[in-house]
């Protein structure tokens, strides 16, 4: 279903062409105004009782459990993408001379905390070289073999879109004894997921992004092999038994149930999770369907606009609905991003690509503008 314009719901003014949700999503009016509210509990902290610090983090994991079609006990609140691969990284098993399979120009938060893991254990990393039709699927299964201890990758690449079938890709991944782990920053929110036919062994994604969220709060969907595992940092809250608050100092070697381990310390942020949650009670109000399928409208017109003018992009049927790349080509210019800026026109450039990453406060006139000030600054 298309959702149509629900720009109301946002705070972008109407001279402004925001196309750039891949950057930062804009929070919602409404989260602003919870998140203010939230503020001033701060002021009063007589306010805040011990069920505080449980209910609110309780429901963040629900609502982001049913967002990616997972149980709750699946879920922790982490505060960044690199903090859940630090996780993931502490608990996959590699072996020396294994391989950890990355893509080519993949987000730094999924190749640092790899590259670490391989040093220590002297693995190797294999970087799946760009392939030159788009498909990434194919390109990271012929190189998933018996000799692979991890694939790390994300559900569309981060400078174009571009989608990979994870749900594939999963599926050899068990066959060889291969770990999972996705980066879903990108795609969470704005692409359906589903765990249960993807089965990831890690899934994580900040909510600034897509779940139009916050900054400084994320999730991290655990599979339920790795849901005992070492968590990379000892708070309290984590532990069994922390609701009571006046037994603390009977310290506990045992967990609260499933990923909640993983809990970032200091998860029950009292400004930032109100936010979150709203954000994520809207996305599921309107559907990730419904949200993929009226921001595909505008990238396929974006994208038939840019064959027009002779602008490569990535096919249709190669990328996820919620961005697109305009392959410009070397003789674009270095400040073509501040140039469109200068025209209230807001892209990224990313490597070789202008990405284009609309939401449903973006109608067609956005994508005139964009074309309009493309001319200009070309």
């Amino acid at each position: 279903m298309n959702l149509g314009d629900q720009r109301g719901l946002f705070e972008v003014p109407g001279e402004i062409s925001y196309l750039n949700c891949a950057y930062m999503g804009p929070l919602l009016r409404e989260a602003r105004e919870i998140g203010e509210r939230s503020v001033g509990r701060k002021s009063r902290p007589w306010e805040v009782t011990p069920d505080d610090f449980f209910e609110d983090a309780e429901e963040a994991r629900a609502l982001f459990a049913r967002l990616v079609g997972g149980a709750a006990d699946g879920v922790a609140i982490v505060p960044s993408v690199s903090y859940g691969m630090a996780v993931a990284t502490a608990n996959v098993p590699v072996e020396r001379g294994e391989n950890v399979l990355i893509l080519e120009d993949q987000f730094p938060s999924n190749v640092y905390p790899w590259r670490e893991l391989v040093r220590r254990k002297e693995a190797n990393l294999v970087v799946v070289p760009r392939p030159g039709d788009h498909d990434w699927t194919r390109a990271v299964l012929e190189r998933l073999d018996g000799r692979t201890a991890v694939v790390a990758v994300p559900n569309c690449h981060w400078t174009d879109g571009s989608l990979l079938d994870l749900a594939e890709i999963g599926r050899r991944a068990r066959e060889v004894g291969a770990a999972l782990v996705v980066d879903g920053i990108q795609s969470v929110g704005a692409h359906p997921f589903d765990v249960g036919g993807v089965r990831p062994d890690f899934l994580v994604a900040s909510s600034y992004k897509w779940m139009l969220g916050p900054y400084g709060v994320g999730f991290m969907y655990v599979g339920e092999e790795y849901r005992e595992g070492e968590p990379v940092e000892h708070n309290w809250i984590n532990r069994r038994g922390s609701e009571q608050f006046s037994r603390l100092v009977e310290y506990r070697d045992d967990f609260q149930p499933g990923a909640r381990r993983y809990d970032v310390g200091e998860r029950s942020n009292f400004v930032l999770l109100p936010m979150a949650i709203t954000a994520l009670r809207q996305i599921l109000r309107w559907g990730v369907g419904n949200v993929s399928e009226t921001i595909g409208g505008l990238t396929d017109l974006i994208g038939e606009e840019a064959r027009g003018l002779g602008v490569g992009t990535v096919p249709k049927e190669r990328r996820a609905r919620h961005m697109v790349g305009l392959q410009l080509g070397p003789d674009a210019p270095e400040d073509l991003a501040a140039r469109l800026a200068a025209e209230n026109v807001f892209v990224s450039v990313r490597g070789d690509s202008v990405r284009v990453s609309p939401h449903l406060y973006n109608t067609e006139r956005d994508v005139e503008r964009l074309f309009a000030a493309l001319a200009k600054a070309l």
